[in-house]
């Protein structure tokens, strides 16, 4: 097996990157390098072990090769020949997958949305229990959850709730359960014992720093207001909320639980942001799907992605067909990683078909 021509340009960039650091490179650039050399490091250790085991499996196979070897060493050569190859094959699975395309933002936080969708105040209770089942994730994980804007729902739960979660890997976990979400069950309100399905929609935007998504202010209309509380009533007597609509795509971002209006801008530059980053992300999505030769699992916001059914205690991911009867422990968070974990392989496995097919064409 010869080592592939990616893994060489690995390696090379790997050395270039470690010269550029060592002749003492500064500012932007010995960032950069940095955080390049940091994600390219495991890697290239996993690269240089394959070479390694590349070396010994030739070893042994000259051993086999040659005549005047002793049939008892070339029966334990054998044996560990196939050692080997499995090894092989394992690492070589393991890089590719290491080098498969990330997300933006994948390493970083995340803006998470969710909205009650059909189904009344049904879907609003429904909306909180989505939003409570994810704090608890994050907590477990570590993770710091704000608010940044919630509007309640009549009977309890949330009619829209916006919130920030900070965290290593919080993307890259938690946009698998950007979607539409369907519950099964008896509303309390229910005298009857009939089951109701309502909805709810969840966004996960990635988190995106002022370098990546560099707006200009010409593109803003910026209106201050003064922040309402419940039933018309004024929060405060200054005008503290902040409402921006960036022009060019008619995004509209508002925000009023700051008291102080220079953090409410910030907190609402900063959802600006991810929405304008998401929405690029779509439009590539969408022409990446029409080039696939096969649609499998758009992931479109419009489809229902999963099923709570709490009468059977099961929950249903329909992307990936996988039904979990461990429903108040995926509600408490505990149990989200199972689905999140399948969805993840679903991904992976399909971004390993595609290099192929790539590869074949």
């Amino acid at each position: 097996m010869r080592a592939p021509e990616t893994f060489d340009r690995i390696v090379r960039r790997s050395e270039e990157i470690s010269a550029r650091l060592n002749a003492g490179v500064a500012g932007p650039e010995f960032a950069a390098l940095s955080k390049e050399m940091t994600d390219i490091e495991p890697v290239v250790a996993a690269i240089r072990a394959w070479r390694a085991k590349e070396k010994e499996l030739s070893g042994l196979v000259a051993i086999l090769e040659d005549e005047a070897s002793d049939p008892a060493l070339k029966d334990m050569a054998g044996e560990e020949i196939k050692a080997i190859e499995r090894d092989l094959a394992e690492t070589q699975k393991a890089i590719r997958v290491a080098l498969l395309p990330k997300d933006a933002g994948d390493e970083g936080g995340a803006i998470l949305e969710i909205r009650a969708g059909t189904g009344g105040d049904e879907a609003a209770l429904f909306a909180g229990d989505l939003f409570r089942m994810y704090v608890k994730y994050a907590g477990l994980k570590g993770w710091r959850v704000d608010v940044l804007s919630e509007s309640e729902g009549t009977v309890g739960g949330f009619k829209e709730i916006v919130a920030e979660v900070s965290g290593k890997g919080v993307h890259e976990r938690l946009k698998f359960e950007s979607g539409a979400h369907r519950v099964q069950r008896v509303p309390a309100t229910e005298t009857q014992g009939r089951i109701h399905t309502s909805a709810a929609t969840v966004a996960v935007l990635p988190e995106v720093g002022e370098i990546e998504a560099d707006i200009k202010e010409s593109d803003l209309r910026v209106e201050t207001m003064r922040a309402g509380g419940a039933g018309g009533q004024h929060v405060n007597k200054t005008e503290s909320a902040i409402r921006i609509t960036h022009l060019p795509s008619g995004i509209v971002v508002m925000m009023q639980e700051e008291r102080s209006q220079h953090r409410n801008r910030t907190k609402a530059m900063a959802l600006l942001r991810a929405r304008l980053l998401d929405l690029e992300t779509e439009k590539a999505e969408a022409e990446r799907a029409r080039d696939r030769k096969e649609q499998v699992g758009s992931g479109d916001r419009s489809q229902r992605i999963r099923t709570y059914n709490f009468p059977q205690g099961r929950v249903t991911d329909h992307r990936i067909n996988l039904t979990l009867h461990s429903l108040s422990a995926i509600l408490e968070g505990e149990g989200l990683d199972a689905i999140i974990d399948a969805l993840a392989a679903d991904r992976q496995a399909r971004l390993l078909a595609d290099q192929d097919e790539t590869r074949e064409d």
